[in-house]
């Protein structure tokens, strides 16, 4: 699994289009309740093929976290990778323990412009 961390510059972003921007709003509140993205099993071997795998989907991915925040009308106007690595770090855990294996994982389909399609957990 990778964990997506926001940088700064994702902060200063919401700071900046946020109408009512929360005063105390940091890198670290933002962090609190990052975004988890289960891997398929070839991609979480090693963090760098994790980071290879992210890398490979990283507009899918920055706009899910951008869409956490906002609609698409207050995304900045370009998306590039260079501005995903600058906003965002990524975690990389090579285990997962399911304690729950009574609960069911929900699946949505992720479209790939260079790629078959993956799937999203929720």
């Amino acid at each position: 699994m990778v964990i997506l961390l926001p940088e700064q510059p994702f902060v200063d972003w919401i700071l900046a289009v946020d109408p009512e921007p929360p005063p105390t709003l940091s890198v670290e509140a933002v962090r609190d309740d990052a975004s988890v993205f289960l891997l398929p099993e070839d991609a979480a071997d090693t963090p760098e093929n994790a980071q290879q795998w992210v890398e490979q989907r990283w507009r899918a991915m920055f706009e899910f976290m951008l869409a956490e925040w906002f609609d698409e009308s207050l995304w900045p106007a370009t998306l590039s990778l260079d501005m995903f690595r600058k906003w965002f770090s990524v975690k990389y855990h090579s285990m997962i323990w399911d304690l729950s294996p009574e609960t069911t994982l929900d699946y949505e389909d992720w479209e790939e412009d260079d790629d078959d399609s993956s799937t999203m957990l929720h």
